[in-house]
């Protein structure tokens, strides 16, 4: 049984969008519970951009976006620290922001990210960007994902379990977050009338309701020795038939975290992001974390 959190910095891509700003928020505060550092990043990749006949102006252009963007860091970096005290840190990159960011997530005990960057550095955490980190990181990736323009901070944490070696993942990460938020866990598994066989689905002629018995008992044993290192974190169990992403989209209205792993059951071996954790970064209603393989999974 692993651990979810570590002595490693918070991480947190910052692009000056107002979705980047709950997304620090959420890092300072989470920062502050674990009493570790945060580590405010901003990746432009600004000299990608900057060509022409005019060097020296494009140059001058480029310095001036190169001080705009350093005064940004210093103004949020005050506004962490009045969440998350004085271990807060910058860093300024003049690359671009899927490699620094995952770069990064190597030395991160969680990478923090805005569903979409749409302010004056926008450059920086387009979807795109975001599902790439998500792919690609070392480290948990938590999208901040806002219902009505309000992170949510009431309801349950919801956790989706295939029985996958990524869902155990997913489900230290839930508990941890469910204890430290004080709030129930909702620990989701669900089948369909359907199996893979390569890459086709075919119908299948099983009883449902031995499959759902063998569901139900799976479930309980993947929660049986998180609840006993977690007694305080009420759990609550629920096996669907139907599809994992219209479930957890479904509960993501009434949640304030969804946690997932990055690839379920279903995935091919080398698959980076699954379908579900596809749909929960780009539709939930509220924050979701991507829990990512420990290293040798794969």
């Amino acid at each position: 049984m692993s651990t979810a959190h570590s002595g490693k910095p918070i991480v947190v891509g910052f692009d000056g969008s107002d979705t980047a700003k709950l997304a620090l928020d959420w890092a300072a505060a989470a920062a502050h519970h674990r009493r570790t550092e945060l580590h405010i990043v901003h990746a432009a990749g600004y000299s990608s951009v900057f060509y022409g006949p005019d060097p020296i102006g494009w140059a001058s252009i480029h310095d001036a976006q190169l001080a705009e963007a350093e005064h940004m860091l210093d103004t949020v970096a005050e506004r962490a620290r009045k969440t998350a005290g004085d271990l807060v840190s910058t860093d300024l990159q003049d690359r671009p922001a899927v490699d620094v960011l995952v770069e990064k997530s190597a030395e991160a005990s969680l990478m923090v990210l805005g569903q979409s960057g749409l302010g004056a550095f926008s450059n920086m955490l387009l979807g795109s960007t975001t599902t790439a980190v998500s792919a690609h990181a070392k480290c948990p990736v938590l999208i901040v994902r806002p219902r009505r323009g309000v992170v949510p901070d009431e309801g349950p944490v919801v956790v989706g379990v295939d029985g996958s070696q990524l869902s155990e993942e997913a489900l230290a990460h839930a508990f941890a977050e469910a204890s430290w938020r004080g709030t129930s866990l909702v620990a989701v598994h669900s089948w369909i009338d359907v199996e893979h066989l390569g890459p086709y689905l075919v119908p299948t002629s099983f009883e449902h309701g031995t499959v759902e018995q063998e569901a139900h008992r799976v479930l309980a044993e993947r929660l049986a020795g998180w609840q006993e290192h977690y007694p305080d974190v009420e759990v609550h169990r629920a096996v669907e038939r139907d599809r994992p992403r219209h479930q957890l989209l479904e509960r993501s209205r009434e949640a304030q975290l969804v946690v997932v792993g990055s690839r379920g059951r279903g995935g091919f071996r080398g698959m980076l992001l699954g379908s579900t954790s596809q749909a929960l970064i780009h539709h939930a209603e509220c924050p979701v974390m991507v829990a990512r393989p420990q290293p040798g999974q794969g």
